[in-house]
């Protein structure tokens, strides 16, 4: 199964880094993940497809909500991704163009180095994404993601996800194969 080796790859990549991070953060400056940010994403999916993506957050400035003992802020993330798949011919590669509206919950009202974040979307992929084991029938897809992730740094510059999407057009045509990719995400906040 395609899940069993990256999994194992993310978790020796990822489990140090956060072993050494304390689960309970001191009272920390205010996160600068309220900040625009750059980011790096790899992504993984079955039959050998995988995704690279490079990509900014915008915040939604003066929005947030106060649920559950922590704070609700949204952002924009807007990215351009490369799917990579094997093909009839050898390798495919469709360039993805995304944007998504998404909500980030953080605990300790709003102070806690670790959150959780979902999104709801729209990319368009160009060419039509064509493999050996599946046929995208629109370029025009949604995408959703869901995500937990932790900011560290001294001013929490740095944040680091583990996020699983879905891209689909949501059943408007036939065939709606769909992807799941299982993603690492590496942000910077400026």
């Amino acid at each position: 199964m395609f899940f069993k080796p990256l999994t194992h790859r993310i978790l020796a990549t990822c489990l140090p880094a956060l072993a050494a991070a304390p689960l309970q953060a001191q009272t920390p400056p205010p996160p600068q993940a309220d900040s625009p940010s750059l980011y790096l994403q790899a992504g993984a999916a079955r039959d050998d497809t995988q995704a690279l993506a490079v990509g900014a957050t915008l915040p939604w400035n003066g929005w947030q909500k106060e649920w559950w003992g922590g704070q609700v802020r949204g952002h924009w993330d807007i990215y351009v991704s490369q799917w990579h798949a094997d093909g009839a011919t050898g390798r495919v590669h469709s360039t993805v163009l995304g944007v998504s509206p998404t909500l980030r919950w953080r605990p300790g009202t709003g102070q806690g180095a670790w959150f959780v974040e979902g999104g709801l979307g729209a990319n368009y992929g160009k060419p039509r994404f064509v493999t050996l084991h599946k046929a995208f029938s629109t370029r025009f897809n949604f995408a959703s993601h869901v995500a937990v992730g932790y900011s560290h740094g001294a001013q929490r510059q740095h944040e680091w996800q583990l996020r699983v999407q879905h891209s689909s057009n949501g059943g408007f045509k036939k065939p709606n194969p769909g992807q799941n990719f299982l993603q690492l995400r590496y942000a910077r906040h400026f």
